[in-house]
């Protein structure tokens, strides 16, 4: 019989993905632009975020034990077209470019404290070469370093939140105005940036299947992981406020070693190094099991070639693994994982996954309105009110993607771009491939027998 993973490994998966580098970036960048006023920016993303972990609850417990899910809701929500669409763009590239980013920001890190004299992406590609071999070793040995990496790093910033809330750095407190927001108007100007910093709490999901007593242990691992990042994100933001000036914070390209730096000196600078190495491995780790399990669950459903199903002697999903974990090498490796553009490219990415969020509590109100009385051990309170909120809050958060207009219009148009190309790959792949109605649901009963390995040599030996 497998192990299962219990409720601290879906907290930690959850929590993993949560905090990377950039998003430690955003947060700096997010207090120097409102102070503490940050805070309830934060606190309105996360609200926003926990109903959408409820909706995807909802949506696991309605169909459970699938290795993809999030592809297989949408499939069974709203046909082939729209799945294709937002989880190729939502997931597959936008974790290639976000992964990459994370692992170049480790090596700029190192660099920015030690005069090593190695060039940063040395450190990056050890570190992604490093997570691929432990992420081929299976979901076992992905659990225990994922524990340890998610704990320690929560820890860590938890405890310099604390030192720099209470005063007990050893650097000098600055003199200067804790709250920077002049209006309401304010903090929903950096919604979309707050809203990065409450991402990925859902990589629970393809792994759930693997969790103790799933149907409890998921939503509530997503939604105490999200309420963790939040309390550990308020800590820091006013130990920032009070230890930083506000425009060398926003300034300075490593706002977190800029912080530990001057909270406790060269100690803290040391200290913020440990942690943006916890922050890599975690995230990294979490999206390389986790993107492998997309895939091989796009496989299942005929929306990715079946090559992504293969495992090895370990049980993991090799093909997947590789496949991001070869990106971030080479990308890493030519040096493009430093140029401005791909970070302005992350802003882009994050575009498509809050869409694949509105499209998950889209789900849930059509699964409300088709399948009212179908079972379900978890349902979101208030029928369908908290879901439309849900996706009404993403949206408004697009809107808000960047505080500056000409910034939001590039991104706005960079994404129409990639929409239109995603677009019509999924027309073809759908054509040649799935050979279903674009926008036409496949039932539920249907979806999940894909789940089967049955269902696709049947169809595999109908193909033929």
């Amino acid at each position: 019989m497998d192990k299962k993973l219990g409720l601290p490994s879906a907290i930690a998966t959850g929590v993993g993905l949560i905090v990377a580098t950039s998003c430690l970036m955003s947060l700096g960048q997010g207090a120097s632009i409102l102070g503490t006023g940050f805070i309830i920016t934060m606190i309105l993303a996360c609200l926003i975020n926990i109903l959408t972990a409820l909706s995807l609850a909802e949506l696991n417990a309605l169909m459970p034990n699938l290795t993809g899910g999030l592809a297989q809701y949408t499939l069974a929500g709203m046909g082939p077209f729209v799945t294709i669409l937002t989880m190729v763009g939502g997931y597959l590239v936008c974790q290639a470019i976000a992964g990459t980013v994370e692992c170049a920001m480790f090596g700029n890190a190192i660099n920015s404290v030690f005069d090593t004299g190695v060039p940063s992406w040395v450190f990056s590609v050890a570190m992604v070469a490093i997570l691929i071999f432990a992420n081929l070793m299976g979901v076992d040995i992905f659990a225990k370093i994922q524990n340890v990496v998610a704990y320690v790093l929560i820890g860590s910033l938890i405890v310099m939140g604390v030192i720099g809330t209470i005063g007990l750095g050893s650097g000098d407190i600055v003199e200067q105005p804790m709250n920077l927001a002049g209006s309401v108007t304010d903090t929903f100007g950096l919604l979309g940036l707050a809203f990065f910093l409450f991402i990925g709490c859902e990589f629970v999901i393809p792994i759930a299947k693997n969790i103790k007593n799933e149907r409890r242990n998921v939503p509530l691992g997503m939604v105490l992981s999200l309420v963790i990042i939040l309390i550990m994100q308020i800590l820091l933001v006013v130990g920032m406020s009070r230890y930083t000036p506000y425009e060398e914070l926003g300034a300075d390209p490593s706002p977190h070693i800029f912080y530990g730096t001057a909270l406790l000196g060269k100690f803290g600078s040391y200290w913020m190094i440990l942690v943006s190495a916890l922050a890599v491995v975690s995230t990294v780790n979490s999206a390389m099991s986790s993107f492998s399990f997309m895939c091989a669950g796009m496989a299942k459903i005929n929306l990715l070639p079946s090559f992504f199903l293969k495992k090895n002697k370990r049980g993991a999903f090799y093909v997947g693994i590789l496949v991001i974990g070869l990106i971030e090498i080479v990308v890493n490796a030519i040096g493009l994982s430093t140029s401005d553009s791909l970070i302005f490219m992350i802003n882009v990415a994050i575009v498509f996954w809050m869409v694949s969020y509105v499209i998950s509590n889209i789900n849930v109100v059509i699964f409300r309105k088709k399948l009212p009385k179908a079972p379900r051990t978890f349902k979101v309170p208030f029928g369908p009110v908290l879901p439309i909120i849900a996706a009404i809050g993403t949206a408004f958060m697009i809107w808000n993607i960047s505080d500056n207009p000409a910034d939001r219009i590039k991104i706005f148009i960079i994404d129409g771009v990639i929409f239109v190309v995603l677009g019509i790959y999924s027309v073809i792949w759908c054509k040649v491939r799935v050979k279903r109605p674009l926008f036409k649901a496949i039932p539920i009963h249907e979806v999940m027998a894909m789940e089967n390995d049955a269902y696709l040599a049947a169809h595999k030996k109908a193909d033929k």
